[in-house]
């Protein structure tokens, strides 16, 4: 056994909490239950109300210095030769024209003329021609069985009757996604070359991901008007941050040696960025275009909230009538499309180089695939002028699977509803209420310092000095008690989560089977769409805190199977062997030697629990929560920008609060056990 062995293998696995720090934050909550009971009445006495409740008379009113500031760039703000109103126009005209072009393509055919008037002109792919397309995809990215599976899933399509509203989605996909990693390849370019520019990009891209989609769709509501535009730059705005991240961080994991020879080569700054940079990288930033792909499918229900048709506004409005065969059919299309879409953009990211043999004569014989498809297209086209169902898969073949969900939903609803309601009185009166009279009779001067007494013992003072700055901006715009439902909420999904994923995650990575079968309940987890968690939890348990705590804990579940298992296997084998030859049983190879070891990276998957919490947490406004989420909702609802805004930033305060102490704590963890 080496050195680093045996010393990882004994004390430096001890727990964390034991001893000093552990007594400590015993004390504090013990002093919290003190403050939650007496704090309103201790302030009173010593004349320091402000300490326990925020005076009105003190809210900054951020928000409608906001509003007035979006109302002055409409009416007002000028360019001299335009105004700021028709630049936005003018950019919203520029993306229509690709989406009207892969509308027309995909979904509408090409017309002439507008609204009733609208004649079609050329009409748009067929269903089979779409399924060709993919299927060429396919196996040009990787073969056979790629090819038979993307194929299955776009004919599910056809045949489950989500054919249109899925092309309507696809179109507004294939525009966005390329928009979306364009501008996230630049500013990840720009990032890596110049260290302020990172610097300078690093905290708008922490507010991109964490502050919720809605909060940003009223301001673009406003500058771009309501429609497929306005809904696909929201898009491209959600799916850009983790592209600009994957760049940095790929063009930085490019060997040192394949530089040199750039180098070398006398290389310009600009040719070795995208003669020798980028194409060596290019199997990071094909993760980045998969990231981009799966998050602008994540958005197309959100989207349809501002003129967005397609699958999402399907689930949207089966979740407004409570239609939950409805929701799960369109909610299943999404995922369908969404794994098809996952599955190629791998593929061609994994896909290895062209072999260099000699290529036969001919633009047909060097080219089979490619003229197989044209020939489709247009065969079905002229097929279709004759025989329709070439052209638009028949109604009479579709099959539907509503009834069945409703019928199930009815079933557990006429046969379980006492045990259903006791389940969730239980889980009200005993954990849930008593937990948020507990945050939310806090002081928030208390909680404020504890916060940032978290921070410094965590990463020191500058990272307590963030904490508390972050804390007070929702403290002084007048959201703190919206912000402790949301932080009461989000905490108790969250342990939630994590006691179950956690296990589920030991169990994946110590067993193989498991581990696929675990794998494949991971995969469809991130895949389906926030929304429609929301509806059959919505109707077995109809609305209120327990059914947004069932929803958020489904959807934030994935990160603490997936980081646990990563975690786990990733052990140095030697230090499993160590324990083994030390005599150490499998539940003790368990809990002294992995979990300690495993512990960054398992409290990593509690940082992403956190976030995918947090933004379910807004989204579960619509099942009547009283939370900024509400807040947010209910400024998208008005079109009150100020409003939006400022409960959005609350939001991604909280996030970047967590996520900056839960990171902190990971990394004092790798250096204490000699990871680092």
């Amino acid at each position: 056994m080496t050195a680093r062995s045996s010393a990882l293998a004994t004390p430096a696995v001890r727990s964390a909490w034991i001893g000093p720090a552990g007594l400590f934050w015993l004390a504090v909550l013990v002093l919290s239950l003190f403050a939650a009971s007496w704090g309103r009445d201790i302030t009173r006495a010593l004349d320091i109300a402000w300490a326990y409740e925020w005076p009105r008379a003190w809210t900054v009113p951020l928000a409608r210095w906001i509003s007035a500031f979006m109302s002055w760039l409409i009416d007002d703000a000028t360019f001299g030769l335009f105004t700021f109103l028709e630049l936005t126009r003018f950019v919203s005209w520029l993306l229509d024209i690709p989406l009207t072009i892969a509308t027309s393509l995909l979904s509408t055919g090409f017309l002439r003329g507008q609204g009733s008037d609208a004649v079609q002109v050329l009409p748009a792919l067929s269903w089979i021609a779409v399924i060709a397309v993919v299927v060429a995809m396919g196996y040009y990215a990787r073969g056979w069985k790629l090819a038979a599976f993307v194929g299955a899933c776009f004919l599910y399509l056809a045949v489950f009757g989500q054919w249109d509203s899925a092309m309507v989605t696809l179109s507004s996909i294939v525009i966005a996604v390329p928009f979306g990693v364009a501008g996230g390849l630049l500013l990840g370019i720009a990032g890596y070359r110049s260290a302020w520019v990172e610097r300078a990009l690093s905290p708008m891209l922490d507010i991109m991901q964490t502050v919720p989609v809605f909060a940003y769709l009223v301001p673009i509501l406003f500058l771009f008007g309501f429609g497929p535009v306005a809904a696909m730059i929201a898009t491209i705005v959600y799916a850009m941050p983790p592209m600009v991240r994957v760049t940095m961080l790929s063009l930085r994991g490019v060997p040192e040696e394949i530089r040199d020879f750039g180098r070398m080569a006398g290389c310009t700054r600009r040719q070795m960025t995208w003669k020798v940079l980028v194409p060596s990288a290019r199997d990071g930033l094909m993760v980045g275009v998969n990231q981009v792909i799966m998050l602008s499918l994540n958005m197309v229900i959100i989207a349809s909230m501002i003129g967005a048709g397609g699958l999402g506004y399907d689930v949207l409005t089966s979740l407004r009538r409570l239609d939950i065969g409805g929701g799960i059919e369109a909610g299943v299309a999404i995922v369908v499309l969404a794994i098809a879409l996952d599955r190629l953009s791998q593929a061609f990211a994994n896909r290895p180089p062209p072999a260099h043999a000699g290529l036969p004569t001919g633009y047909v014989r060097r080219h089979p695939w490619t003229t197989t498809v044209i020939a489709v297209i247009l065969g079905t086209a002229l097929v279709g002028l004759v025989f329709p169902p070439a052209q638009s898969y028949p109604e009479a073949m579709e099959v539907s699977t509503g009834s069945f969900w409703e019928g199930l939903v009815k079933y557990i609803n006429v046969n379980f509803y006492d045990q259903l309601e006791a389940v969730k009185t239980v889980m009200l009166v005993n954990f849930l209420v008593p937990v948020k009279r507990f945050l939310t009779e806090l002081p928030w001067i208390w909680t404020v310092g504890l916060v940032g007494i978290a921070g410094w013992q965590l990463g020191g003072w500058r990272l307590a000095l963030a904490a508390v700055a972050l804390a007070m901006f929702i403290v002084v715009t007048g959201q703190w008690e919206k912000a402790m439902i949301t932080v009461y909420l989000c905490g108790i999904s969250v342990v939630i989560a994590s006691l179950i994923g956690i296990p589920l995650g030991i169990v994946a990575a110590e067993n193989d089977r498991a581990g696929r079968i675990l794998g494949g309940l991971v995969d469809t987890l991130q895949t389906l769409p926030s929304f429609v968690y929301l509806i059959p939890v919505v109707m077995l348990f109809r609305v209120g805190d327990f059914s947004a705590m069932i929803a958020v804990i489904l959807y934030a579940l994935a990160p603490a199977i997936r980081y646990t298992a990563h975690g786990i296997r990733q052990i140095d084998p030697q230090l499993v062997e160590a324990g083994v030859v030390s005599g150490c049983t499998r539940r003790q190879l368990l809990s002294k030697i992995k979990l300690p070891l495993a512990l960054p990276e398992i409290m990593l998957g509690i940082n992403q629990t956190i976030m995918l919490a947090i933004s379910m947490v807004v989204i579960t406004a619509l099942v009547g929560t009283r939370d900024l989420g509400q807040e947010v909702y209910i400024a998208l609802t008005k079109a009150d920008t100020g409003r939006g805004i400022v409960a959005g930033l609350a939001v991604a305060f909280i996030a970047i609060i967590a996520d900056r102490l839960v990171s902190a704590g990971a990394r004092r963890t790798r250096h204490r056990l000699g990871l680092a």
